[in-house]
């Protein structure tokens, strides 16, 4: 049995160990704190709705078509407000997207770093762990590496980027047979935001709206914003990123009561979910033409909630589009209650078994619709919940309950999350 921990990978961008926003199911006045990524869910069991009675899908025209370094596309003319009856998307020639995947968050820091990520790559070698999932575009909207995009030159996005030469540094990652997925901060973009202020969401006084904590978003339904992140996906995919993982594609949590207050540039009067839909629609024609798999994070609730939470993501219209989605199931960001758990931290592998089971049932929804569904790959907590009371230290044990849970619902593959790279990964002993 082989143990390998690493404790001086260096701390992650948002400075604690998980991602997300705090969240409630029901209205909160908790907005986007710092460092977080997945809510802290706190819808109840009863609140959970069935499977089998969500809306059905309905299929969408295809965009115009997107170049590397476009920025602008014709205006959005696909009809939203009415659905028609279901029509099964068509799934044409594209990659087929890996499912044995085990793999690592790598942040924009420590892809710069060749010692710390020299341990990284050791961890990988030493273990059957084979995939790591590096920022492209953070979450400040700091490119990684030097962009030969016009709006990100415009924008200073690449001004700091912490790797010289990112095509060395794939190209050596690929030797070690290392599967390589492009991180890319959707619409939680700041520095975006505050350069081309037209694009940021605004109040409806007309100023840019900001979170709790200063940061403001840019507007999921601007077409300018969805063709900036793709321009930038073909990018990475060129430059040899095996897959491209869209993260935060998504609105701003605490929706209900963020929308009293916002104006979105919303012409076509879209709903939240259906500009999300709309938008990986037309990122995954355009990755698939450049022979890219696409995954998208989503938050762990939405294996299980009945309605998009407010921020636009739905089962259905993430999985029905994309090749690989990865629902953030940290057991710490569960509340008590859920699944009937009073302290969720402390019972990984059933927070895990739960939220797998309902995504594969969704799964098995959408295919006997004739729909081809994604592949589940759920983000895994590496980290310690230190603010969660009670918690417990998460350590080899911990990953490896989720991973078994996970595996009891035939969710074979995984990725790990620490904010500062951090990972105390053993692997499974096959004796």
């Amino acid at each position: 049995m082989l143990c390998v921990t690493l404790t001086a990978c260096g701390q992650g961008e948002a400075g604690t160990e998980s991602r997300g926003e705090q969240y409630s199911g029901q209205a909160t006045t908790q907005l986007e704190e710092s460092g977080y990524r997945n809510p802290v869910i706190t819808a109840q069991p009863r609140q959970l709705g069935k499977i089998n009675s969500e809306p059905r899908i309905w299929s969408l025209n295809q965009g115009a078509e997107h170049n590397q370094g476009t920025v602008y596309r014709q205006q959005n003319t696909r009809p939203t407000k009415t659905p028609p009856d279901t029509e099964a998307v068509q799934q044409g020639d594209k990659p087929l997207p890996r499912t044995d995947i085990k793999g690592i968050y790598v942040s924009h820091s420590i892809a710069g770093s060749p010692r710390h990520l020299n341990r990284l790559v050791q961890l990988v070698d030493n273990t059957d762990l084979n995939a790591m999932v590096i920022d492209v575009k953070d979450d400040y909207g700091r490119m990684t590496y030097d962009s030969s995009i016009e709006t990100v030159d415009a924008v200073g996005a690449d001004k700091q980027a912490s790797v010289k030469d990112i095509r060395e540094l794939i190209h050596s990652l690929k030797e070690k047979d290392i599967y390589l997925i492009g991180r890319i901060v959707t619409f939680k973009d700041p520095l975006l935001a505050e350069k081309r202020k037209d694009w940021a969401i605004h109040r409806k006084d007309g100023t840019v709206w900001r979170d709790r904590k200063g940061i403001s978003w840019v507007d999921p339904h601007r077409l300018e914003v969805q063709d900036y992140n793709i321009a930038i996906a073909q990018e990475a995919a060129e430059l040899g990123f095996d897959e491209i993982q869209f993260d935060y594609v998504r609105f701003p949590d605490n929706g209900a009561e963020m929308d009293k207050v916002v104006r979105y540039a919303n012409v076509n009067q879209q709903s939240k979910s259906a500009a999300i839909q709309s938008f990986l629609h037309d990122a995954t024609q355009a990755l698939h033409a450049a022979g890219s798999v696409i995954s998208a994070d989503v938050f762990g609730l939405v294996t299980s909630s009945k309605d998009d939470m407010g921020i636009g993501q739905t089962w259905r219209g993430v999985a029905s589009e994309v090749d690989v989605i990865s629902p953030m199931t940290y057991p710490s960001h569960y509340s008590a209650g859920i699944y009937g758990s009073a302290h969720p931290d402390l019972e990984p592998g059933k927070i895990l078994r739960y939220a797998m089971r309902d995504a594969r049932r969704r799964n098995e929804v959408l295919t006997k619709e004739g729909v081809q569904a994604a592949h589940i790959r759920p983000w895994l907590q590496s980290f310690t919940a230190k603010w969660v009371h009670p918690h417990q230290k998460y350590g080899p044990d911990e990953i490896r309950e989720q991973i078994r849970a996970a595996r009891a619902e035939r969710v074979n593959q995984y990725l790990l999350w620490s904010a500062s790279c951090r990972y105390p990964y053993r692997q499974e002993s096959t004796n």
